[in-house]
């Protein structure tokens, strides 16, 4: 059992909470520990290296106390702190949105690098926290986006997040199987999704802090051929020609889904991710 300190510092508390976390199996327990230290103290995590010795009174402890209680419960660092970085923006996370994740980043850049025209219609399809949007919006502010989600909880998130980071964001509920409002904001020069890419059968081989805390509808999906065709056909029926799809897609499955592209429709390839996985489907309408 982690060895209560005499005197709790900054110091004393990274170390015991430390061995607190790896006691309770948290993933990253070093990390963990600074990241719910510097929220506590509303310093950077590096600030925390430079004020070793500073005491930390009763009133900071008793923030920490039940920060570190949810976190030994794997509870996402994101949602114990309400918000996480997104390129240039800050996003507001709770459980009934995904936890953005770098890979989600790199498509962003993806599609920043690929597109840099003044002015272009977007659709984000299953839009939940509006990270991608917003991320965009604020790169590219003469974009028309509008996100879609099947969630309002999901959709109330990504409001207050545009609104936070200061973005205009059209957010509308819909269901990517049977869309009914969003052909009255297209036709669209780009459609982007990250849908729900995890197979039901993988539950038990995930971090339970994925598992346990983040929203099944959002991560879990049954049938992953048929939303994929659910998604490429609503491409083709509100994508410009010449438009452009980009998909966030499961490491194991991306060259399968790749085959789900009509080849006389379109003109599709894969891309990877920063660790060398194929994550990224990318296709043109003809």
């Amino acid at each position: 059992m982690a060895q209560v300190p005499k005197e709790w510092t900054v110091l004393s508390m990274l170390e015991w909470a430390t061995d607190y976390f790896k006691e309770h199996e948290v993933p990253e327990p070093r990390l963990s520990i600074e990241w719910l230290l510097a929220y506590t103290l509303d310093v950077q995590r590096l600030d925390l290296y430079l004020q070793y010795d500073r005491p930390l009174s009763k009133e900071e402890r008793n923030t920490l106390r039940p920060l570190v209680k949810r976190r030994s419960q794997h509870e996402p660092l994101q949602y114990i702190t309400g918000s996480t970085d997104f390129m240039h923006a800050v996003i507001e996370v709770n459980d009934s949105v995904l936890i953005p994740r770098i890979e989600t980043e790199q498509m962003v850049e993806i599609i920043l690098e690929n597109h840099d025209q003044e002015k272009l219609k977007v659709l984000d399809v299953g839009t939940g926290s509006g990270c991608i949007p917003i991320a965009l919006k604020m790169e590219r502010p003469d974009w028309e986006i509008t996100g879609i989600d099947i969630s309002e909880k999901a959709l109330e998130t990504a409001r207050e997040n545009a609104e936070r980071n200061d973005v205009e964001i059209g957010f509308i509920q819909d269901d990517l199987h049977a869309p009914e409002k969003v052909h009255d904001y297209g036709p669209f020069d780009l459609i982007i999704s990250n849908p729900p890419y995890v197979q039901t059968e993988e539950k038990s081989i995930l971090a339970s802090q994925v598992r346990d805390y983040e929203p099944k509808q959002a991560l879990f999906v049954e049938n992953m051929e048929a939303l994929y065709l659910d998604l490429l056909s609503m491409a083709e029926d509100h994508l410009k020609d010449g438009g452009h799809l980009y998909f966030e897609t499961h490491e194991h499955h991306t060259e399968s889904l790749l085959e789900l592209f009509d080849d006389a429709k379109w003109d599709a390839h894969m891309k990877k991710d920063y660790s060398k996985k194929p994550r990224f489907l990318i296709g043109r309408l003809l």
